[in-house]
């Protein structure tokens, strides 16, 4: 007999103290380690908007907001409310044999921002699209290659995996997914050598790549779309991160005036509490894929219209229209990255702030004064990118910002904050990094200090 009064909050509130030592014990005790070391282990009890709360109520303002699902802020009223709706309703929910209404209301609210694009395949994460897309573009062209640029971050499953070419993601899961090919991030010149053989099926491309921040040349995109029409490849545009308003836009190929053929959603879409992915598509790639009575379930996936996830999507986008946050993520971006960018000549480690809408990056680099220098080699050696955590570390200890270094091996933090932070939450940031980074310019120092205990953690690691 199931206890009808479980009490879940109860139970995280009961256990909550015992958090690490069940994760060491049953889950990624490496995790755990880390935590540990970097000292992040605070016990956050709780998300309002954009800010975490720790164990003794300490508020912390997130700048990484789950890897950028809570675009609309943590546990959002709207949302929370559209989720008990379908819950409180009874609805006759993944019953397979049969369509769904949520589904298919979500879909026509994506495509009205997409317009040039008529089909949505809904699963249930980023790496499930770019699986779809895969399929999908091999499917309908009758061809086998996949193009992608170098640095790129697609996703962890086999796949995704294969258009992700970090060494640090692939070690130990090879051989991948043949016929996949990586150009360099802005090469047009490579990327036609790539698609002249006319056997390449997709090109796909994140028009900000989220490690590193890198952003496309002015002429990049749109050269890129020209190609792939010449030689009839689709174009497939990864808006997992920079979608849903993010940069500024809804998409951040708008920024380009570029139109692709296949567009994947997922992360913000989810509201941060159900996953959700889309691939919104061109009819006549949709057509070639579910071509026949036969072949309706050619392609799918078993919980991925599953109504709360429906809910969520349309609840989100509702949320995104009444607080007009894609343009809140426009003037809030370009405020703070001026602020930032402010900073710039100030400090020689700091090289250069970069990004749209509130996707940032902020660069360091190899300083030119000698005391300075010779301290960031000595990181260097132990452990390419460590200076970042020079930065984030006393971040989050003691200026209570939480944010990432956007790469194995990356000197750029990346800011992904929600789109709703406000002005106090901006200056917040900005004398945040202004007060470590000056402290990062003092050798030696406390900054320095933890410096040194991270080497030797780099040095205990490769021994």
């Amino acid at each position: 007999m199931t206890d009808s009064n479980l009490d879940v909050s109860a139970m995280f509130a009961d256990r909550q103290g015992q958090r690490s030592s069940m994760h060491a014990r049953y889950l990624n005790e490496q995790l755990v380690r880390v935590l540990k070391t970097i000292g992040y282990d605070v016990g956050f009890q709780k998300g309002q908007g954009q800010y975490l709360f720790d164990r003794d109520g300490v508020r912390y303002l997130d700048l990484l907001s789950g890897f950028g699902v809570f675009a609309i802020g943590r546990n959002h009223p709207a949302l929370r409310e559209a989720l008990k709706s379908v819950l409180d309703s009874d609805l006759p929910n993944l019953v397979q044999l049969d369509v769904s209404t949520l589904a298919g209301i979500l879909a026509e609210r994506l495509l009205k921002y997409v317009p040039y694009l008529d089909k949505v395949f809904f699963a249930n994460s980023g790496a499930e699209c770019v699986e779809a897309a895969i399929k999908f573009a091999r499917a309908s062209t009758g061809r086998p290659g996949i193009v992608y640029c170098a640095h790129a971050y697609h996703g962890l499953t086999y796949g995704a995996l294969s258009l992700t070419d970090d060494p640090n993601f692939r070690g130990g899961f090879q051989p991948l997914l043949p016929g996949c090919t990586s150009i360099p991030f802005n090469d047009l010149a490579a990327l036609e050598q790539a698609l002249s053989s006319r056997e390449v099926a997709a090109f796909m491309f994140e028009p900000i790549q989220g490690k590193g921040v890198n952003m496309p040349t002015d002429e990049f995109l749109p050269g890129a779309a020209a190609l792939c029409r010449k030689y009839g490849t689709l174009m497939i545009a990864d808006e997992i991160q920079t979608g849903m308003g993010r940069t500024g836009r809804f998409l951040a190929v708008e920024h380009w005036n570029v139109e692709p053929d296949m567009v994947l959603l997922s992360k913000a879409l989810s509201g941060g509490h159900v996953p959700v992915g889309a691939v919104l598509t061109r009819k006549s790639i949709f057509d070639k894929i579910f071509n026949q009575m036969d072949r309706a379930v050619v392609h799918g996936s078993t919980f991925a219209k599953n109504d709360l996830a429906m809910a969520a999507g349309i609840a989100t986008l509702e949320v995104m229209k009444s607080e007009k946050l894609v343009e809140a993520a426009a003037k809030r971006g370009a405020e703070l990255r001026l602020a930032l960018n402010r900073m710039v000549p100030g400090y020689e480690l700091l090289k250069e702030v970069r990004g749209k809408g509130l996707m940032i990056g902020l660069e360091f680099g190899s300083p030119k004064s000698l005391r300075l220098k010779a301290s960031w080699n000595v990181l260097e050696t132990a452990n390419k990118g460590l200076f970042c955590q020079l930065i984030t570390v006393p971040l989050f200890k003691d200026h209570k910002v939480l944010t990432q270094v956007s790469g194995h091996g990356s000197h750029t933090i990346k800011l992904l904050p929600p789109l709703t932070i406000t002005e106090e939450d901006c200056n917040w940031i900005v004398q945040a990094f202004d007060s470590v980074i000056a402290s990062s310019h003092k050798v030696p120092g406390a900054i320095w200090s933890l410096g040194k205990t991270l080497v030797d953690n780099a040095v205990r690691k490769s021994a």
